[in-house]
């Protein structure tokens, strides 16, 4: 990673000096270069800042990122009047990308330093308009499509990963014969769901407070599949917890609003909630299983400090919907309690 940091080094005078142009701003001055995030992934952001002026640079290594879809889909985004980071200079074959700074906190962050209720309220609904001004601007043969092999090959992470490699065990035949039926059933309800651009990570770490519509991040791996999958996620999140009751109000509140505007949901809230549910089930699943990847394969364990919040989620989805038994026994057979 030294030689990246080398590299970034020597790209980004130009690209300062035309970032600035594009901002207006004039001469780029010297600044100060600090790390500002990273992710699950192999990217990582830092921050250049000069007296009240502020980028941000995205450093991706190109043998690990392509970040051509990051710079495809913030189009998308742009044009169907999504808040997302401008970008003012990129160069995809280095991995590097100078970004619009938009601000220090993230709606996660936020919480984590005390908002108030009217303020969560407001966040909140406003990320639901959000959301629903990016599914309105959907259409098909776009993005790649969410299909049948994409959604089996993210359940297989749970028996591959969190299973095999953070349990140490292998199904048995018996919860072999659950895992086939509790695939099937999501599987069944994912694919019978209206289809819609979906962020796939849509949620308080990847949003931006903002006054207004937040800001939203990490869109890079956008696809055009189920429509309940982004409120499922915003509102069970990797990070933060909502109680269900609270869950379910949201959840109703975004189908009312996506329903008005012409989002082809079920006509039955009830319906729209099952479907939702199942949806997340597999997204629960799925990141089960990347949180123990990344843990035993990439060397960053403290991902798997919220499996547990994962559990709880399934162990809760077993308690509304009784077809999920198949889930529940898998779940009592492997010892994984709330």
């Amino acid at each position: 990673m030294d030689a990246r940091i080398t590299q970034l080094h020597a790209w980004l005078p130009a690209a300062l000096q035309q970032g600035h142009t594009l901002m207006g701003w004039g001469e780029a001055p010297e600044g100060k270069l600090s790390p500002a995030s990273a992710d699950a992934s192999f990217r990582r952001y830092f921050r250049w800042e000069a007296g009240d002026r502020s980028l941000i640079v995205m450093d991706a290594p190109p043998e690990h990122e392509n970040s051509e879809p990051f710079v495809r889909i913030a189009g998308l985004l742009q044009d169907a009047g999504v808040r997302v980071p401008r970008i003012l200079a990129s160069d995809l074959q280095k991995g590097f990308l100078l970004l619009e700074d938009m601000g220090a906190k993230t709606y996660l962050q936020s919480i984590e330093t005390g908002v108030s209720a009217q303020r969560l309220e407001q966040m909140f609904s406003a990320a639901i308009d959000t959301l629903v001004r990016w599914q309105l601007s959907s259409r098909p043969d776009v993005l790649p499509e969410y299909d049948e092999a994409v959604l089996r090959r993210e359940l297989a992470l749970f028996p591959d990963w969190y299973v095999a490699r953070e349990l140490g065990r292998a199904f048995t035949v018996e919860q072999r014969a659950c895992w086939e039926q509790l695939q099937q059933l999501l599987l069944t309800s994912n694919l019978a769901e209206a289809q819609v651009f979906v962020h796939r990570d849509y949620m308080p770490r990847n949003l931006m407070t903002a006054d207004g519509e937040p800001g939203v991040l990490d869109f890079q791996d956008a696809l055009y599949g189920p429509v309940s999958y982004d409120a499922s996620s915003l509102f069970a999140d990797a990070f933060f917890s909502w109680m269900p009751a609270e869950r379910t109000d949201w959840l109703k509140r975004y189908w009312a609003r996506a329903t008005a505007a012409g989002i082809a949901l079920p006509q039955d809230v009830e319906v729209f909630l099952d479907q939702a549910r199942l949806m997340g089930v597999q997204r629960h699943l799925k990141v089960l299983g990347i949180f123990a990847r990344i843990c035993h394969r990439d060397g960053k364990p403290h991902y798997l400090q919220d499996a547990p919040r994962f559990i709880l989620y399934l162990r809760d989805a077993c308690e509304q919907d009784a077809r999920l038994l198949p889930l529940q026994q898998l779940l009592d057979s492997l010892g994984l309690h709330a």
